[in-house]
């Protein structure tokens, strides 16, 4: 029987939604890209703002100091990522005023807010970023079209100026020029016509990320090639500011990310892992010494007591801040490079930054955005051995939602092979067994961490309908090292898979699980486990797949990161066997008994939708209840309003009507 989404669902989601968001409409409900003052006094940072419940929330350039928060950046567009120049008498960040997605460098003076340079770049900006001796800024300029990671939302970066007619086809013609990113910089002068915007990296030179290495020279992850894939195999590379001339700095099986350079270029740190995602980037901190020349003169990788690092930033020429994850918890240290010792500043259970921890280092303190399952976002700074709030975004919203969203604690079994592996769960405040939803985080490489509604806007929502929610961390998660993350590597479907069945086991040993009410969701690679999952084990009531891979072959074929299945299955998939045919769940779609909703985004070129219809038809055709809802507008993941109040009605539905646990709380 088909379920039919009620408006009772819609409207009680969406009355949520406005009594989360419309107390705080106008202000920042959200922040991100922390930009701490060099004199510690203040914390510029990207705010997003709602007046209505349409689309994605607008953003702007805010500032939280002791008196609160301020938003400095009004007007058409959206304003984001802000950077205080070394002497903190300019504020630049990126505007979109002209052009929706097309953003621009636009450069304030901090004291007035008016604007002093907006040059043009030809393609969207994506970060920037002063150099140490304030004479330039560096640009990462992304082509119109260019294609945006997963964790960006997928599709694309906006289009070229004019006009696109309807019938323009789209065209892949598999160029290493087309569709790529660059370095510009742009050199800033107090006489404003001896300003210049110029590309520094060469054709061919494809720049995922760059950072400033001294003054005079730049540290890049680079690849020859455009294409989203070429990340996987993309190398550190150091460019000369003056004429461009490029040195390789490291190669290596592993992936690069997060660069930072101290003051004079001379040492440069890399965070280097295995990782499933452009942008989400955790492991080995190393750190090289670099010549004048750009020649890597030496190595060392730091041992920080099994974090894997997420974030770096120099504080001087000798300190270099850094923060990550370590199990469930976030760290925050410092490395003195002089006699090598590693400092850990702060530890806790709640965390700092969005999809990782992410600070901004200074000798004043460490600035960052702290939130968990019971703290609303908030600007804060890591100082000696403790976190001093700046300023909090908490409004009665946030208190709506918290009244709702029960308790989240951490909890841990053993799986069949002994290993412990860790989660949080999420359940109302009464005693169990609860019906219970497993919620499956993407990647593989990426975890849950203690943070506002765990992610997901939806899981407070489930908790106050009497759902129980367990967020486990499988082999294959980031914040136990690289061995940990290895334990997926060419078992993608196989050990992770008895870490969550061997946890929602202990769930219902320990009497918070009803054995006949258990669900399982997740998006991208939750999506695949979600339905992989259901292919293996028949206790499932219900599922919800989102954004899933379905068949590793047609995903080969039709994703825009092929490069990444290959990677993590360990197999070719022109063999049309192992485990490209193993482990896809549309091979074993015939054996599913579960009701099934599956969810996709129209514009998501990493699991594009097909993946979703296939797996659909082949569990109608297997006379198994399925419901494939796909969001025209959406790409990897369900983000603007109203399309999320529908998602989550459509969730808590599903979920009702399959395993329902009686009236809501």
């Amino acid at each position: 029987m088909e379920i039919v989404l009620t408006p009772e669902y819609f409207d009680a989601v969406e009355q949520h939604f406005r009594r989360l968001h419309e107390p705080a409409f106008g202000a920042a409900h959200a922040a991100a890209d922390p930009s701490i003052r060099p004199d510690g006094t203040s914390v510029a940072f990207t705010g997003s703002v709602f007046t209505e419940l349409v689309g994605l929330a607008v953003t702007r350039v805010c500032l939280a100091e002791a008196t609160g928060v301020r938003i400095l950046t009004e007007g058409a567009g959206s304003q984001r990522m802000p950077r205080f120049s070394p002497d903190g008498t300019l504020l630049a960040h990126l505007s979109d005023a002209e052009r929706p997605g097309d953003f621009q460098l636009d450069v304030l003076d901090a004291a007035s807010g008016a604007s002093v340079w907006r040059p043009r770049v030809p393609g969207m900006v994506e970060y920037l970023s002063w150099a140490p001796d304030g004479s330039a800024l560096l640009l990462g300029v992304a082509a119109y079209g260019a294609d945006l990671a997963g964790g960006q939302g997928s599709g694309t970066a906006a289009a070229g100026p004019g006009e696109v007619p309807d019938w323009a086809p789209e065209v892949d013609a598999n160029s290493p020029e087309g569709g790529g990113r660059s370095a510009w910089i742009a050199e800033f002068a107090d006489e404003p016509g001896s300003r210049v915007v110029r590309q520094v990296s060469g054709a061919g030179t494809n720049v995922w990320e760059a950072c400033w290495a001294g003054p005079d020279a730049l540290v890049c992850v680079t690849s020859p090639q455009a294409g989203e894939e070429a990340w996987y195999t993309a190398d550190l590379r150091w460019i000369a500011r003056a004429d461009g001339r490029q040195t390789v700095l490291r190669t290596g099986e592993r992936q690069f990310g997060v660069p930072s350079g101290s003051p004079s270029g001379r040492a440069v740190a890399v965070v280097e892992a295995l990782c499933s995602d452009r942008q989400v980037v955790a492991g080995d901190l190393v750190l090289l010494a670099v010549d004048g020349t750009g020649a890597a003169t030496d190595e060392v990788r730091i041992d920080t007591n099994g974090v894997d690092v997420t974030s770096t930033g120099w504080l001087d020429e000798d300190r270099l801040g850094w923060a990550g994850i370590a199990g469930l918890d976030t760290v925050v240290g410092e490395y003195d490079r002089t006699c090598g010792k590693v400092t850990e500043l702060w530890r806790g259970t709640e965390t700092f930054g969005g999809r990782y921890p992410e600070l901004s280092f200074s000798a004043h303190g460490h600035a960052g955005v702290r939130h968990g399952y019971d703290r609303f976002p908030e600007l804060a700074l890591v100082e000696r051995q403790s976190v001093r709030t700046i300023a909090s975004l908490s409004h009665p919203g946030a208190d709506h939602v918290s009244e709702r969203a029960g308790i989240a604690e951490a909890v841990s079994w053993t799986a069949p092979d002994g290993l412990e592996i860790q989660g949080i769960l999420c359940r109302p405040a009464g005693p169990g067994p609860y019906p219970l939803v497993t919620h499956l985080h993407g990647g593989p490489v990426w975890c849950f961490r203690n943070s506002w509604s765990l992610a997901f806007q939806g899981t407070p929502l489930l908790v106050s309908r009497g759902y129980a929610v367990l967020h486990p961390n499988p082999r294959g998660s980031s914040g136990r090292g690289q061995r940990f993350v290895e334990g997926v590597f060419g078992d993608m479907g196989g050990a992770d898979t008895r870490d969550i069945l061997s946890g929602i086991d202990a769930m219902v040993a320990r009497g918070i699980a009803d054995p006949d009410r258990l669900g399982v969701m997740g998006g991208s690679y939750g999506g695949f486990m979600s339905a992989w999952l259901i292919t293996q084990d028949a206790r499932f009531a219900a599922a919800a797949p989102i954004a899933p891979v379905t068949d590793w072959i047609s995903q080969h074929h039709t994703s825009n990161i092929p490069h990444f299945d290959r990677i993590f299955l360990a197999d070719e998939p022109l063999s049309f066997t192992g485990r490209y045919v193993e482990r896809s769940p549309l091979r074993f779609a015939a054996s599913v008994r579960t009701p099934t909703l599956v969810t996709a985004g129209a514009l998501d070129r990493c699991t594009p939708a097909g993946q979703a219809r296939e797996f659909h038809r082949a569990l109608v055709e297997a006379g198994v209840e399925s419901t494939l809802v796909v969001y025209p507008r959406e790409g990897h993941g369900v983000r603007a309003f109203p399309a999320v109040i529908d998602h989550c009605a459509r969730l808590l539905a599903w979920f009702d009507k399959h395993m329902a646990p009686g009236p809501a709380a």
